[in-house]
């Protein structure tokens, strides 16, 4: 644990994201340039890396928190939303995108289903291998 948290985590998420290009099972789905990534935002996502570098960070805040759901996650990734004269609100992020990558890391033998009294996913032996392996 100490090695993922010896990394920056901008950095560590680029590392770990060039690692998941090259699992199969992590694809972007095509309506991915047209969505925004949640309702706060005013714009579709212009990063082309966008689906691996949030597929990463979820997994490095699964291996951080232990059990984590995807309500968790869309208020983790959520943002302010810009009302015009109204005060800003907080909005959550979009769940979709974060059940799916969930999904994809759940075929990859990544994570898994909490059986425990917390619900949400926990990363495998498979997975936490796979973290532990990222080196600067």
């Amino acid at each position: 644990m100490n090695a993922i948290k010896s990394i920056q985590a901008g950095k560590y998420n680029h590392l770990l994201a060039s690692e998941l290009k090259n699992h199969k099972e992590f694809k972007a789905p095509e309506w991915i340039d047209f969505v925004k990534s949640g309702h706060g935002k005013q714009r579709p996502i212009e990063d082309q890396d966008f689906w691996y570098n949030r597929a990463a960070s979820i997994l490095r805040q699964i291996y951080l928190r232990g059990v984590v759901g995807t309500q968790r996650l869309r208020t983790r990734y959520g943002n302010r939303k810009n009302r015009g004269k109204q005060p800003a609100h907080f909005t959550r992020s979009s769940g979709k995108i974060i059940r799916l990558i969930l999904q994809q890391a759940e075929s990859a033998h990544l994570v898994s289903k909490s059986e425990t009294e917390k619900k949400g996913r926990m990363l495998t032996e498979k997975g936490k291998k796979l973290l532990e392996g990222v080196k600067a």
